[in-house]
């Protein structure tokens, strides 16, 4: 069957034929469980890694397929898409294969690392104060990597709200589901290599002048060492918790990357931003309805793709 991502109703077909509640229910009944069992233990002893559980779920599933393409080394012949800028600042890849070993020794060769990809943000996103969403299993595999169109498939932190927008619409999330899916920003960090082009030489004017010192104390320089940890949290009064107050960050302009702030001033969006800061169930509502289409975007048929052993690598023929 030849699927194209972009048609809607195609993908909603095949999704019907891939992608099932209680996947596992008989090849491998307590794989959701085992893999719950990890992020919460991966979370008590770490907590940042659910949100790299949520960021996993977007860089994968937004680059041509939820299939674990972003987990791939580089060997030879094979580009990885951690190497992309668009992967700057992500961590803690090291922990889905601890999440995949566990569930190799309940099922071995069954359970795909696209799956836990999308279960260890589901699972991420709840340890984050988040909704719980029904997500749907059955995902492959991807046997290549692309790091050629991660530039073209993850929005930049200076894009044009317009371009965000085309490209979360390309998989079939309208304006609320992506304006929800960016408030993913209410938790995390931001690194001041992508903040310092809004405070050198001077000061954004769309930033909030009090907020600029703040930061500016956070990135003392207008050029940070890449390598250096040196970063603002999203949110300094629930910096942990999913929740509505990125927006009303936003409304006292105070947004850290200037995508994020330029939804306060553009017509589609600003109302959203306003409803949002105004509701947090309306925003962890839409943010549920659009992880879920995030996450069944193009999934893998059989032929397509496969089960990996080990996340990091493709299976050996």
């Amino acid at each position: 069957m030849t699927l194209n991502k972009h048609h809607c109703c195609s993908t909603f077909i095949f999704l019907l034929l891939t992608l099932l509640s209680q996947f596992y229910s008989e090849s491998c009944p307590n794989a959701e469980e085992t893999i719950k069992q990890q992020v919460i233990k991966l979370y008590n002893k770490h907590g940042n890694t659910a949100v790299s559980w949520v960021r996993n779920l977007f860089h994968d599933c937004m680059v041509k397929s939820c299939d674990a393409s972003l987990l791939l080394r580089r060997v030879k012949g094979m580009e990885s898409e951690q190497e992309s800028d668009r992967s700057f600042g992500m961590r803690n890849f090291k922990y889905i294969n601890t999440i995949k070993e566990a569930v190799e020794k309940e099922c071995p060769m069954t359970v795909s690392c696209a799956d836990i990809v999308a279960l260890s943000a589901r699972d991420g996103i709840l340890m984050l104060g988040g909704p719980r969403i029904e997500m749907r299993s059955g995902r492959k595999d991807s046997k290549q990597s692309y790091l050629t169109e991660v530039q073209n498939a993850i929005p930049n932190h200076n894009d044009t709200i317009d371009l965000v927008l085309a490209r979360f619409q390309s998989i079939g999330i309208d304006t609320p589901g992506a304006v929800a899916l960016l408030g993913a920003h209410s938790v995390g960090r931001v690194h001041c290599v992508n903040l310092v082009h809004r405070l050198y030489p001077t000061v954004d004017p769309t930033l909030d002048p009090e907020h600029a010192e703040y930061l500016k104390r956070r990135c003392p320089t207008p050029d940070p060492d890449p390598k250096a940890v040196l970063y603002s949290r999203n949110d300094l009064e629930t910096p942990m918790i999913l929740d509505n107050m990125f927006y009303k960050n936003l409304l006292k302009h105070k947004g850290l990357l200037m995508v994020d702030q330029q939804l306060t001033s553009h017509p589609l969006t600003s109302p959203l931003v306003e409803k949002m800061a105004a509701d947090n169930g309306y925003f962890l509502d839409q943010f549920a309805r659009a992880v879920l289409l995030l996450s069944e975007n193009n999934p893998l048929n059989e032929d397509q793709g496969e089960i990996r052993k080990d996340c990091r690598y493709v299976n050996l023929v």
